[in-house]
């Protein structure tokens, strides 16, 4: 008897938690919306995902503007398999969007590709 008014009490509860629980994100929604930070959210990730400049690419592969597509390529190689080993994706995803960049701005001055 006292097993089913418990198993009871646990199913009512969990009910109303989950019911909270729903109320309570509307809620957070609504608010988002009325500030405004579910817009800057949505520039920000707009805006992350934007084309990486030639400028960001260098920085990122450590390279200078006078730098060859080999030199490119040696720093490319040692840094995406750096990050490979024990590095994080993100990381090595960043790389290799810059050697992306690169590349086509060597294709562009007559430079090989690999």
């Amino acid at each position: 008897m006292a097993a089913k008014i418990l198993a009871n009490l646990i199913i009512m509860g969990s009910g109303i938690l989950g019911r909270a629980v729903l109320q309570a994100y509307r809620k957070a929604l609504e608010n988002a919306n009325k500030t405004g930070v579910a817009n800057e959210t949505i520039q920000n990730i707009r805006r992350a995902s934007k084309v990486m400049t030639e400028q960001e690419a260098r920085q990122i592969l450590g390279i200078s503007e006078q730098s060859t597509w080999e030199e490119v390529l040696q720093k490319y190689d040692g840094l995406f398999e750096r990050n490979a080993k024990n590095g994080s994706f993100y990381l090595q995803s960043k790389v290799h969007r810059a050697k992306e960049c690169l590349e086509a701005v060597y294709q562009g001055k007559g430079e090989g590709k690999r």
